[in-house]
């Protein structure tokens, strides 16, 4: 039997289907836990605006300033009332990067009490799979994640915005990778996924060897953002309208999309071919696909779709 087979519009009245109204919307309710660092509130429906709040300090990086943007986003990854997140940062600046006084206070005092060479190593790797893991929350989150920055964006905010789907920035932004000029490589991200956001690896070396100030123009012109704004008001009116936009659509479909997006960067064209083959054995049953197809065929953007 054909896959649409089912879909008859005359049959199917529109009240076979769930109309966006006033009386129809289901009120937000995220269930987020109250976070030190994190401002997060709800500006549009299913849509979660998620702040980096540690202004006074540049919005710097310490150890507990990573645990919580991880438990927050993988919070939000199993939250049926969110399907689009938008990031940002409070104050002057998206972020100075990583707090190091912070970890002068902590880290260093720990591993100096150690002397020999694996046990500290281990501490380090602690550490290191810890901020690891903080950053992937973003992308490894079902719901697609919209960055958008505003003037330096440094260090360990480069490894945070290359693990999100989208990113914007406004025209007084800029980005480095500041991890060379103290001393050390990169280690939770940014090798790894700037060559692949921007699609020159020529231009990743550049900016890890010299650790130079990318500016939003050029990061506009390498991919690096889709977007440049004149303000950080306007860039973020962009930023909801565009996840309010997306969380309007099927959460299946679109959270298929970013599984199979993921999943194909890091494997090959036929094995993300097999991979989507799997899920979409299953999701092309859901009662999403039946109502998305009659809104388009009677061209009605208001159905809304169950939560997920």
């Amino acid at each position: 039997m054909p896959l649409f087979s089912r879909i008859s519009l005359k049959p199917i009245s529109i009240g076979l289907l769930r109309l966006r109204s006033p009386q129809t919307c289901p009120k937000m309710s995220t269930n987020v836990p109250n976070f030190e660092y994190l401002a997060v509130t709800n500006p549009k429906e299913y849509v979660v605006h998620v702040e980096l709040n540690r202004p006074d300090k540049l919005n710097a990086l310490n150890a507990s300033f990573f645990e919580e943007i991880q438990h927050c986003f993988e919070s939000l990854s199993d939250n049926e009332n969110c399907r689009t997140i938008v990031l940002s940062g409070a104050g002057r600046v998206f972020t100075a990067g990583l707090d190091l006084k912070g970890l002068t206070e902590t880290l260093i005092p720990e591993v100096s009490q150690i002397e020999d060479v694996a046990r500290k190593a281990k501490i380090f790797m602690k550490y290191i799979k810890l901020y690891q893991q903080s950053v992937s929350s973003l992308d490894l989150c079902t719901k697609p994640v919209i960055v958008a920055v505003h003037n330096a964006c440094i260090g360990a905010g480069v490894d945070y915005i290359t693990a999100a789907d989208i990113r914007y920035c406004t025209k007084d932004a800029y980005f480095q990778v500041k991890e060379v000029d103290i001393g050390m490589a990169a280690d939770i991200g940014t090798l790894q996924r700037l060559p692949k956001v921007i699609g020159s690896d020529s231009l990743a070396r550049e900016l890890c060897y010299t650790c130079r100030k990318l500016p939003a123009s050029e990061a506009l012109s390498s991919g690096l953002v889709s977007n440049v704004y004149e303000n950080k008001e306007e860039m973020l009116q962009s930023a909801v309208q565009l996840a309010e936009e997306i969380a309007k659509k099927s959460p299946v479909a679109v959270q298929t999309t970013k599984a199979s997006l993921r999943y194909s960067r890091d494997h090959s064209v036929q094995q993300g071919l097999d991979h989507i083959a799997i899920l979409n054995q299953g999701y092309l049953q859901s009662e999403d696909l039946v109502n998305a197809t009659v809104g388009q065929l009677t061209k009605n953007p208001d159905i809304v779709f169950s939560k997920l």
